[in-house]
């Protein structure tokens, strides 16, 4: 015997209308068991807004299904499937869209990240370059010459017909100006930016 809050030959009349079409009866049925439905669906995805919109859903189900309806069997296992599988399918997009958003999040950060370097990189040449060309004149070809270009002191000498010594002086005050005007960091860069010189 099948317990319902009513007698069951009344559920199986109104099943039988339900599958002949009569929305009426359909009606009924939805008023005798969405609240127990809307509430245990409400405990399972912890939303009330999301529990109504499964809710509408497997009524609409039940309509469109209602010729495989067994009107000989109580409605409420066959409700409580739909329910279930529906808030499986709930979860299952879920799981789907997190996966997705971590997949967005990670690609977005990557190339944020990408990003960021090549503004620092090109940042950093900007500096550098400014640096090399706030040196006075004769300095910054000693500098250019000496650390970009890897002349040697002689090579320096016969190519601006000056001594060793005032190659020496003019790379000494290079440096200081350079370390006085670069973070430290980017003054260790300086080597890297060999290509820099014949921008000057």
């Amino acid at each position: 015997m099948v317990k319902t809050y009513e007698p069951y030959n009344e559920e199986q009349t109104l099943l039988l209308r339900l599958k002949s079409g009569d929305y009426q009866a359909f009606t009924q049925l939805y008023q005798r068991y969405s609240l127990r439905l809307l509430g245990r669906i409400i405990r399972l995805v912890k939303s009330e807004e999301t529990a109504e919109e499964i809710l509408q859903t497997l009524f609409l189900k039940v309509w469109e299904r209602r010729d495989q309806i067994d009107a000989d069997k109580s409605l409420k296992p066959f409700l409580f499937t739909i329910a279930q599988n529906l808030v499986y399918d709930h979860f299952r997009r879920m799981a789907l869209d997190e996966r997705f958003r971590n997949e967005f999040i990670k690609q977005y950060a990557e190339d944020y990240q990408h990003i960021e370097e090549e503004l620092t990189f090109k940042q950093t040449q900007e500096n550098v370059m400014n640096a090399i060309k706030a040196l006075p004149p004769q300095c910054q070809k000693v500098f250019i010459l000496f650390k970009i270009e890897g002349k040697s002191y002689a090579e320096i000498c016969e190519t601006l017909n000056i001594s060793k010594s005032t190659v020496n002086n003019h790379l000494t005050k290079a440096n200081s100006l350079l370390k006085s005007n670069l973070p430290l960091y980017q003054y260790r860069l300086l080597a890297t930016f060999v290509f820099l010189w014949c921008q000057l």
